[in-house]
């Protein structure tokens, strides 16, 4: 992931921080959530040139790299003989 993939995550994310704080994510629907992170979509599509739709894919896309990225540190941190599973 490159500067400009990870500060255009960072910017949805501390966004959605804000926006979706007082909610419990796994009794909240995806489509609320989504609706709620509209706002800052749009202003990326803006900004991009991308469709909102887009920005939403790519979105998705390095939120699952990050998680990837976290998980092997994770692993690394913690040494060879460990065998975890993070769901």
């Amino acid at each position: 992931m490159n500067d400009s993939d990870r500060k255009f995550l960072e910017r949805i994310n501390k966004y959605a921080e804000e926006v979706l704080k007082d909610i419990d994510p796994q009794k909240t629907p995806i489509s609320f959530q989504l609706e709620k992170l509209k706002p800052v979509m749009e202003e990326l599509s803006k900004e991009t040139g991308m469709n909102v739709e887009d920005v939403f894919i790519k979105y998705m896309d390095l939120a699952s790299e990050q998680g990837v990225e976290a998980e092997n540190k994770l692993k690394e941190d913690l040494g060879p003989d460990v065998d975890i599973e993070i769901r």
